[in-house]
């Protein structure tokens, strides 16, 4: 992100291609309605690569979570055939 820019609700109507080129040269636009933040407005690029970085923690989260559950005594384990068979 370059910089970030906060406009009332009502420039979406009158300055669109303004917040548009703001947001797609790498700046986010914090969109404001009665003066509190609404929402928020970024270009695609910097949306793909937010995605890409949720999704990794989300993957990397859940290995976590399965790595303590395979150290656990207590964890039941299936056979392949076992797993299969249930779906």
């Amino acid at each position: 992100m370059l910089s970030t820019y906060a406009r009332p609700v009502r420039d979406l109507r009158n300055n669109y291609s303004e917040i548009l080129k703001l947001a797609n040269d790498g700046n986010q636009v914090i969109i404001t309605k009665n003066g509190r933040e609404s929402a928020v407005i970024i270009g695609a690029n910097e949306y793909r690569d937010y995605e890409a970085y949720m999704h990794t923690k989300y993957v990397n989260n859940e290995l976590a979570i399965a790595k303590q559950q395979a150290k656990n005594p207590d964890t039941k384990w299936i056979s392949e055939e076992e797993f299969w068979a249930d779906l």
